[in-house]
């Protein structure tokens, strides 16, 4: 069996995955977060900004968050009911005599299939921590109590922020909710305090003695009231109160579900010590997987589009400068071809990844709906931003690909056909008759029309461009992680 790899992100179902003992053995990774989409019947969607932080009309479809009742769920249950923990099925089995075939019964079966495989992945010290929202979560702790064992229940963290939508006939909901379990009673713990002791201790406020005989005192700071201990100061409670990520904020990526830095570094300080393994199954943009990293732990991610993938990707090159390798993407034709017949979809974000393109989504409007993907540069001395216009194409492929490319590019610097195929001699022909586009700023003709196929891409070839700069965003741009002087990056 290989050594566990950390520090990497997989791509595919992470159910899949996690079974695969060659990539997870039993009992490997010290802390778990997951933040699994909730059952909330709306598309979430990865919002890309253009150039000076204007939101584009292009929205792509990260993931659909609704979980139906398909053969797949259906094969699920009887596996777990069959095959499963013996107090799992028959939960499982009472919970679906009770709430039938539907997406909330699809949702609860395809998560308890993940946390059977996350608990045995977990280490005997380990913790996990589910992220969840009213919509499903008093189903999920019946589950995690079967799972993990009641005892082994530690805090349902409430996260606390504000937040004002046009709410007018019920409550304005304000808090997310976080179940810590472990999974024994004996696990890595550090606490974490709301006010440390050197500052209680520089107080003159009388103290009172508790019935352990410690010296403790109530003590208001920063509008707040504490119970603050001589020794130690004032442990963090329950309730733990993180602003949400602004929508203008530096840290925020457009994915509608990214949660605060600042949510996740709490939880990894709290249980885990540096070089420990961080595991996010459904890692999204990654912010887990940053937190991990800058706190000196090793990390592993998993998501099931390319899409989220290639954001991680760049999200820690960004960051740290790191070149994130990623297992389950294709590494030769054969994959490739593979991956297309599956899905075209992922297979054409994978393929504009390879040449760092923003996928232009299912929203494209009068020109662009020929369009796949962009990549923007600023070759302008005003400024302006240009762009190259991509299609990628998976199937057959004649000389009609290129016209339409020349069509749809007629108004933009380059035009870039990505393809499974070899060009055939007139598609050549066809690329060349369209000419140059000349950069005025690097004084350089660069062909307008250009052919480029996976083979090449896989090889390392990319497009001929004049070089972006930093005002030239293609994904937004995630801000510098700094650490503080002395510490080391945690590499696997």
């Amino acid at each position: 069996m290989d050594e566990l790899k950390t520090n990497v992100l997989y791509f595919g179902d992470n159910l899949e995955i996690l079974r695969n003992r060659d990539y997870f053995p039993d009992e490997c990774v010290d802390l778990i977060y997951l933040d699994p989409p909730f059952n909330s019947k709306k598309d979430y969607n990865i919002l890309f900004k253009e150039n000076g932080g204007v939101e584009s009309e292009a929205q792509i479809k990260a993931f659909t968050d609704t979980w139906h009742w398909t053969q797949t769920a259906e094969d699920t249950y009887h596996d777990i009911v069959v095959n499963g923990p013996l107090k799992v099925g028959k939960l499982i089995g009472a919970l679906h005599d009770a709430i039938g075939h539907n997406d909330v019964m699809a949702y609860l079966v395809m998560m308890t299939a993940r946390l059977i495989e996350l608990h045995r992945v977990l280490k005997p010290t380990g913790s996990l921590y589910l992220h969840c929202d009213p919509t499903a979560s008093h189903y999920l702790k019946l589950v995690l109590d079967q799972i993990f064992g009641p005892a082994n229940f530690r805090n349902e963290i409430v996260w606390h922020y504000r937040r004002w939508t046009a709410v007018s006939n019920r409550f304005q909901r304000l808090h997310d909710t976080l179940f810590f379990y472990t999974k024994r009673d004996k696990y890595m713990f550090n606490m974490l305090y709301d006010v440390p002791a050197n500052i209680a201790k520089g107080r003159k406020e009388s103290w009172k003695v508790d019935e352990e005989g410690r010296e403790y005192r109530w003590q208001s700071l920063h509008g707040k009231r504490y119970i603050i201990y001589r020794d130690i100061g004032a442990k963090k409670g329950d309730v733990w109160e993180l602003p949400f990520i602004h929508p203008s904020a530096k840290e925020r990526l457009g994915y509608e579900t990214q949660k605060p830095l600042s949510l996740l570094e709490l939880i990894i300080k709290a249980s885990s010590n540096e070089g420990d393994i961080v595991l996010d199954p459904f890692c999204g943009c990654g912010t887990a997987l940053v937190a991990a990293q800058k706190l000196n732990r090793r990390w592993i991610g998993i998501d099931i589009t390319h899409l989220a993938v290639a954001l991680m990707r760049n999200r820690l090159k960004d960051s740290f400068d790191i070149d994130a390798g990623v297992i389950g993407e294709p590494v030769d034709l054969a994959s490739a071809k593979a991956l297309a017949h599956e899905d075209r979809y992922q297979f054409q974000w994978w393929a504009l990844s390879l040449i760092k393109a923003r996928p232009l989504g299912e929203k494209k409007k009068g020109a662009d709906k020929g369009i796949d993907g962009v990549i923007h540069f600023i070759d302008d001395a005003s400024g302006g931003v240009k762009r190259v216009v991509v299609q990628v194409k998976s199937g057959h492929v004649g000389v009609n690909a290129v016209r339409e490319l020349k069509a749809v590019a007629a108004n933009d610097a380059i035009g870039v056909l990505i393809t499974l195929e070899l060009p055939t001699n007139p598609m050549k022909v066809e690329a060349v008759d369209a000419g140059y586009y000349h950069s005025p700023i690097y004084d350089k003709d660069y062909p307008k029309i250009q052919i480029l196929t996976i083979e090449e891409l896989l090889h390392g070839k990319t497009v001929d461009m004049p070089p972006q700069t930093q005002t030239s965003v293609t994904f937004t741009k995630a801000p510098k992680v700094t650490r503080k002087e002395g510490e080391q990056m945690a590499m696997g």
